[in-house]
C-alpha cells in the first residue's frame, strides 16, 4: 500500500495547485482523478477506490514477473547457466587487463587490443511511466519549479533517470516557448 498513499499524496498536490489529472485512454477514459466532494473537499471515495484498485492491480503484476523470473533463474541455474550478460573479455584475460589498466594503459587502448567496445552498455532504468499534462504553459512552468530538485543539482538525491526525465521535460516546455 505504500505506493497508494504515494499516489494520494500526489492528488493532493495537484488539487493544491489546480491541475485535473485524468485518464484518456481505455475503460476509464475520461475519469478525473482529482475530482473532489463538493461539500467537503474530500477526493471521491469512487477516486480513492479506482487508484487503489489499479495500485493493488500493478502490485500483483509486479510480483507475478518477479515469482516467473526467479522461476526461470531456478530453471536456468538447474542446467548449468550462470545468467547475466556474457563478458565481453574472456575471464582468463581479466587479471591481465585489470593489471593494465592499473599500470596506466588508456581504457580506448585496452578496448581496441581485445576487440571489445570503450564506450559501455546503456542500460535502461526505471519505471517507465509518463504523465501527460495538457494545461496551459503557466501550469507547466509551476510543475518544473516544483521537481526542481530533479535538475542534477549537486547534493540532490535525484537519480540518473530523474534527471533525465526533469531535462527532457524542461526541454519541452522551454521548446513551447519559441
Amino acid at each position: 500500500m505504500r505506493g497508494t498513499g504515494r499516489i494520494l499524496d500526489v492528488l493532493d498536490v495537484l488539487h493544491r495547485d489546480q491541475v485535473a489529472l485524468r485518464i484518456h485512454d481505455d475503460a476509464f477514459s475520461a475519469m478525473d482523478l482529482t475530482a473532489r466532494h463538493p461539500r467537503t473537499g474530500g477526493l471521491l471515495s469512487t477516486v480513492k477506490f479506482m487508484v487503489q484498485a489499479l495500485a493493488d492491480a500493478g502490485e500483483l503484476q509486479r510480483d507475478l514477473q518477479r515469482g516467473l523470473t526467479y522461476d526461470g533463474l531456478r530453471a536456468a541455474e538447474a542446467k548449468g547457466s550462470k545468467g547475466g550478460q556474457r563478458p565481453a573479455v574472456a575471464t582468463e584475460k581479466t587479471e591481465a587487463v585489470r593489471t593494465a589498466y592499473l599500470e596506466g594503459r588508456s581504457i580506448a587502448a585496452l578496448a581496441r587490443d581485445h576487440g571489445v567496445s570503450d564506450e559501455g552498455v546503456t542500460v535502461g532504468s526505471g519505471q517507465g511511466y509518463t504523465l501527460r499534462v495538457s494545461a496551459i504553459l503557466a501550469v507547466h512552468r509551476q510543475l518544473l519549479a516544483h521537481c526542481q530538485s530533479l535538475d542534477g543539482t549537486p547534493g540532490t538525491s535525484a537519480t540518473p533517470a530523474q534527471r533525465k526525465a526533469h531535462r527532457e521535460y524542461a526541454n519541452r516546455v522551454s521548446n513551447l516557448d519559441q
